[in-house]
């Protein structure tokens, strides 16, 4: 068979096999799989999100009276208006003259309803120079950005009327609005632009059009699978937009790396003289077991996130769970059929000047590394003659990055700490904060009674407004809008505190557990949770709190339990886990150092905002975790193949380092790269998000993998491969594929006549 007999056993390997022979069905069932996944995902449509699923606690209970209530809320928006130099007041004759026109403009529009004049409402400051027109915007909220734009024009136009105020709109539709316009285009751009720049990348790492078209291909057409089945899977598990961005950034990450490193060993296997087919079945069993080895152990802690109990996050880690599961099937089954298919052909349209082959064997010509990298020789060497020194300086390096992150304050970003002043409405918001304290997000008491016109629900109802006051929370005016015929009522406080969320949430409580059980409590039947930004900050952050350990748990015992039955090493399994570790808390040091400290922000454009967005280090330490185990994986499975073939431990560690660190290079060059693109976008979650990201995968693919790895396992030697007889019991799930090198073509020299078996 081939040159050379070739045994191979394993579900990669026996896949692989299968493809490669029946090239054509395992194409055509591909294409067929994402056809269909797409077609039966749009005939069953997306179930969205509902504000009640997406958060537990009392902020969901809020959410879930509106809804079973039938009220939809609509989008408030709120004009300010204020003198310029204090030396107009709310009660003059020019300042109520402009309060009229702006009703007047905005009723002109026929796009909004129950306008109130702060002269009826009391919207008016405690210095006289400020005061606010509300309204709400006619029919369905999620959608009143889009019908705004008439009333904005419409307070303009009484802003050039009367110059010595400053007339300013801000509220739900028209923040939506300004952030659509300010920001769509750059989402769009950013998800888009990831594929191009994974491609480039790919040109350089390959130096063929072709050969750097397969790995993005796979990855695309992964991804369509994977948004058909998340609308499928909606049915059960409602989503979002930002799952969807999720699954789009992991899908092109794995689905590239898993085509890339099956690629480059099947070239790599024709380099060294095997003929196609026994380079392809070597790579199905070698490379496509790593993919599974991987794959699995990412979708394990992609899992994860269904522990946390949020509707977001179990969207998420659905989301990314099915993009993993679906890049590695495709690259177990149908890559090797596409490669059979292409051939020799996968070298066409080869780039000038561009020879990665060409400059790895005159590389390894040079320094002995078996056509590795030159860069990564030099620094083994060095990491292999002091190993104890190499491991004291990385480890030592990346606990002073990691340090930061001890400190690490996390809460919801507000819209001056989310944008900065990069908008103008964000001035807006910070000038009714400051005239009106809480006012721009007030709490929400959403009241429901069996008869909200009851004479004791009425009455508890005007003690809480009074009590709200009068206990320090809120300086008022606490406003109610009653639903008579769905007996339900929205009683709407400013926190003291604003847009300072320490302080306001120290508002919040008091509201909770004194001012609520001293009135609205003490009736029978009535049911008060109490909402709005900070509530919902201060309610996602406890849930998220909550579920760190059941995931933290979850994700280490499941990783550990795999890798120590894929490698049968207890060291492994344990060294695995300790590095990845270490590898996510640098992440959160970085990210802590530059967003919350702000050392270092403006090198990334970002600002020191004090706080990391509540959702981002349990995100990160879930996608970092197994994304990391791609790396790892990848190269303790070529380490331990070369030391089943004879090789000492030490030889074992120089030959799957280097021989590695190729591909892994441009894997890692590519999820930074698309990474980056996301911490380049001016929200400041998002570059936390990108700037993380690219961090992490920075450092793990380099001091983790080319440094700490190499150093742990020479120390450890021998050890490395130590399984307690105890264990034996556990299922195998270890390397079993076996190969005879070819008597006619003299293979690499590392493996030189000798039997793998791994």
């Amino acid at each position: 068979m081939g040159n050379g007999d070739t045994r191979v056993r394993g579900i990669a390997a026996r896949a692989g096999g299968w493809s490669a022979r029946h090239r054509w069905a395992a194409v055509g069932i591909w294409v067929l799989f994402v056809v269909l996944a797409m077609g039966l995902g749009s005939a069953a449509g997306t179930v969205e999100l509902k504000d009640s699923e997406q958060l537990g606690g009392e902020t969901g209970r809020a959410a879930a009276l509106s809804e079973q209530a039938g009220v939809d809320e609509p989008a408030g928006e709120t004009v300010l208006l204020q003198s310029r130099d204090g030396s107009l007041k709310a009660t003059g004759a020019e300042f109520r003259a402009a309060v009229a026109a702006v009703i007047e403009a905005v009723e002109g529009t026929g796009r909004v309803t129950d306008v109130t004049s702060p002269y009826d409402t009391k919207t008016i400051s405690k210095d006289g120079r400020s005061a606010l027109v509300q309204f709400d915007m006619r029919g369905d909220a999620d959608t009143a950005g889009e019908r705004v734009e008439p009333v904005l024009k419409a307070v303009e136009e009484v802003q050039k009327d009367h110059e010595a105020l400053r007339i300013e709109e801000i509220g739900g539709a028209s923040m939506n609005k300004t952030f659509d316009d300010a920001f769509g285009d750059d989402f769009k751009q950013a998800e888009f632009s990831a594929v191009p720049v994974a491609l480039g990348i790919l040109l350089v790492a390959f130096g063929a059009l072709v050969a750097a078209l397969v790995p993005v291909l796979l990855a695309i057409t992964a991804i369509m699978a994977t948004m058909g089945l998340m609308m499928i899977v909606s049915h059960v598990q409602p989503m979002d937009d930002t799952s969807s961005s999720v699954m789009l950034l992991v899908g092109l990450a794995v689905g590239v790396d898993y085509c890339l490193f099956y690629l480059r060993r099947e070239r790599e296997e024709r380099a060294a003289g095997r003929d196609a087919e026994t380079a392809l079945r070597i790579a199905a069993a070698t490379s496509g077991r790593a993919i599974i080895v991987s794959g699995v152990t990412v979708c394990v802690a992609m899992a994860g996130m269904l522990f946390t109990g949020i509707a977001t996050f179990k969207a998420m880690g659905l989301a990314s769970l099915m993009v993993v599961a679906v890049a590695m099937v495709g690259s177990v089954t149908v890559l090797p059929a596409v490669l059979s298919l292409l051939g020799s052909r996968v070298e066409k349209g080869r780039i000038p000047f561009l020879h990665p082959d060409k400059r790895r064997k005159k590389q390894g010509a040079d320094n002995g590394s078996e056509g590795g990298s030159r860069f990564w020789t030099a620094v083994l060497r060095v990491v292999l003659a002091r190993p104890a020194v190499s491991l004291v300086v990385a480890a030592g390096a990346l606990v002073a990055i990691a340090a930061p992150a001890l400190g690490m304050k996390t809460q919801n970003l507000t819209l001056d700490q989310e944008f900065g002043d990069s908008l103008p409405i964000v001035a807006t918001y910070e000038r009714v904060n400051e005239a009106f304290p809480g006012g721009s997000d007030p709490a929400e008491v959403v009241v429901k009674a069996d008869d909200i016109n009851a004479p004791e629900v009425k009455s508890a109802i005007a003690d809480f407004r009074e009590q709200a006051v009068s206990s320090g929370a809120s300086r008022g005016p606490v406003d109610v809008k009653v639903h008579d015929a769905q007996n339900i009522a929205f009683v709407y406080v400013p926190l003291v505190g604003g847009s300072d969320l320490e302080e306001a949430e120290k508002s919040l409580t008091t509201i909770r557990d004194e001012v609520r059980p001293a009135t609205l409590g003490k009736v029978d039947g009535v049911e008060a949770p109490v909402s709005g930004q900070v509530a919902g900050s201060k309610d996602f952050n406890d849930q998220l709190v909550s579920a760190v350990a059941p995931v933290f748990v979850f994700v280490v015992a499941f990783a550990f339990l795999l890798m120590l039955l894929s490698f049968r090493s207890l060291t492994i399994a344990v060294t695995s886990i300790v590095l990845n570790l270490l590898s996510v808390g640098a992440a959160y040091g970085i990210l802590v150092a530059v967003f919350q400290h702000g050392w270092g922000a403006s090198l990334v454009g970002a600002e020191g905002v004090g706080a990391i967005i509540t959702w981002l280090p349990l995100f990160l330490f879930v996608i970092l975790f197994g994304l990391s185990m791609d790396y790892h994986v990848f190269v303790v499975s070529r380490i331990r193949e070369a030391r089943l073939r004879g090789l000492t431990t030490r030889d074992a560690i120089q030959h799957g380092v280097v021989t590695t660190a190729g591909v892994i290079t441009s894997a890692a060059v590519i999820m930074v790269a698309v990474f980056a693109i996301f911490g380049t976008l001016s929200m400041q979650s998002m570059k936390q998000m990108g700037v993380g990201l690219a961090a992490a995968v920075l450092i793990d693919a380099t001091i983790i993998r080319g440094v700490l790895l190499p150093a742990v396992m020479a120390l450890l030697g021998e050890r490395n491969w130590y399984f307690p007889k105890w264990l034996n019991r556990l299922p195998d799930l270890s390397h079993d594929e076996s190969f005879e090198a070819p008597s006619t073509t003299p293979p690499p020299p590392a493996v030189a006549g000798e039997k793998v078996g791994v």
